[in-house]
């Protein structure tokens, strides 16, 4: 049992629930849904793999764990709605409830095998993810590596999940955990904390899914979009509403190719581990 009380499948559930319920800019929400994916099918998608990542609290490997999800979230709603998000959580959940979080995912990094690596690839094969390209290396739709590890490494610079693996989940247990904690500690309601939070790291870090559907040009606008309304006020203030409204309208332009999905993935991964560790606990004051 985690510092919040619930077990691991259940803080997995949980964080992409309330990721995928707040109003973030550009993404699907309770009150927003894509012409081919509801919020209904990420709330769906969030119950599936459960179970996965309880298997990998007990022992399972990565790849068996981000397969075993893949495979779940395709037969409930028949399209991928989590690829990024399933890829940061299987080594946070496979790290002992009992170790820090960074230290645990370097030591499940590093001991990833050739196994891990075919699962994987297996696993984003059947996801069939949106907007990857193709590369003269570790191509996800050629061999898998022996190494997943080094393919990592060689998307690392084109892919903020990727990068995760690299840097000991930097950017979500050095970032995102604890601007949730500073949300918190003024009051702010989950919800807002969560939007927050997401526009913090689209505007630190340009979102890797839109540049990987639209190009650098206009991944670069969108964190231009998230720091100006960050620069507006805060949530309460009617500037700072306005300033996510509009970047909101215009990430939903161009039949939603400007989704900010990275962006998202690590919001989820963030409140995975500040569940996990008690930085946010039960009941939560989300609205």
């Amino acid at each position: 049992m985690t510092a919040s009380g619930l077990t691991i499948g259940q803080c997995a559930s949980l964080a992409c629930l309330l990721e995928a319920t707040a109003g973030k800019p550009g993404n699907v929400h309770r009150g927003a849904d894509f012409e081919d994916v509801t919020y209904l099918d990420f709330a769906t998608s969030a119950v599936v793999i459960a179970p996965a990542f309880e298997a990998a609290a007990a022992g399972a490997r990565l790849g068996e764990t981000v397969l075993a999800a893949v495979a779940a979230t395709r037969a409930a709603v028949g399209t991928n709605t989590n690829l990024g998000t399933i890829l940061l959580l299987a080594p946070l959940a496979m790290t002992p409830e009992t170790a820090p979080l960074a230290e645990g995912v370097a030591r499940v990094v590093a001991g990833l095998n050739a196994d891990d690596a075919r699962l994987v690839y297996r696993a984003i094969g059947l996801a069939e993810p949106g907007g990857l390209g193709q590369v003269d290396q570790a191509d996800v739709r050629g061999k898998p590596p022996e190494n997943l590890l080094a393919a990592m490494r060689l998307a690392a610079e084109r892919d903020l999940v990727a990068k995760q693996y690299v840097n000991q989940f930097a950017e979500v247990l050095g970032k995102v955990v604890p601007w949730l904690d500073d949300g918190q500690r003024q009051g702010w309601r989950l919800s807002d904390t969560i939007v927050a939070t997401h526009l913090r790291l689209m505007s630190e870090f340009p979102d890797s899914l839109i540049r990987r559907k639209c190009g650098d040009e206009t991944a670069q606008r969108a964190a231009t979009g998230a720091t100006v309304a960050l620069a507006a006020g805060k949530p309460g203030d009617d500037g700072y509403h306005r300033a996510v409204a509009d970047l909101d309208f215009w990430l939903r332009a161009d039949g939603h190719r400007r989704n900010p999905g990275t962006s998202a993935d690590l919001v989820a991964a963030g409140l995975f581990a500040a569940l996990r560790d008690g930085i946010i606990r039960l009941p939560i004051r989300f609205y």
